[in-house]
């Protein structure tokens, strides 16, 4: 029997890979160890200080804290005191005039917020994480009286954790952190 010649096979040829494929493929893996890290980074800060206030909370009655209060008072140019005479309802907040006036006098923010009106005066309440603050506005004198209280970092920190007197940016971003939390939580990431 007469055989036919073997030919030996060729090799299949290799396809060239896609360089901006694999340019792109890189790049994505780039990415994603910067923001595993990142992610990490400011999770693991968050935890740290919610551990450590989580901590100072459960023993705030051995925690001294000594608050610093400060008073500032001011006087209202007669043409501001006059932007007070009619209130349009009992918690409107103070005209931005005279709330600009009061921030640069003495240095407390209370535009947009709820005044509670009365017939002699004009009270502003500021809560703020770690302390608080208040104005009030004699509607007759135009005289401001404020004053800050503040009662240190563990105070400070503390109200962060709980969310309180610190705005809806905090709210947000404690949620999200929460969120986060629970996802690396059950995903191992």
């Amino acid at each position: 029997i007469e055989q036919e010649p073997r030919t030996a096979a060729r090799p299949a040829a290799s396809p060239k890979p896609n360089k901006a494929k694999r340019k792109r493929h890189t790049w994505w893996l780039k990415q994603l160890h910067t923001w595993h890290w990142i992610s990490a980074a400011v999770s693991l800060t968050g935890m740290i200080l919610f551990a450590v206030t989580g901590i100072t909370l459960n023993h705030a009655a051995s925690i001294v804290a000594k608050p610093v209060v400060t008073d500032r008072s001011a006087k209202l140019p007669e043409a501001l005191i006059a932007s007070l005479a009619h209130p349009p309802s009992t918690d409107a907040p103070i005209p931005a005039p005279v709330a600009s006036y009061i921030a640069s006098r003495v240095g407390l923010n209370a535009k947009g917020k709820p005044a509670e009106w009365s017939d002699g005066e004009v009270y502003v309440a500021l809560p703020r994480p770690g302390g608080d603050a208040w104005v009030s506005i004699d509607r007759t004198t135009g005289e401001i009286s404020s004053e800050v209280t503040t009662r240190g970092w563990v105070s400070y920190l503390n109200d962060l954790h709980k969310g309180r007197n610190t705005g809806a940016a905090w709210s947000w971003f404690i949620d999200i952190f929460a969120g986060f939390c629970i996802l690396f939580t059950l995903t191992g990431l």
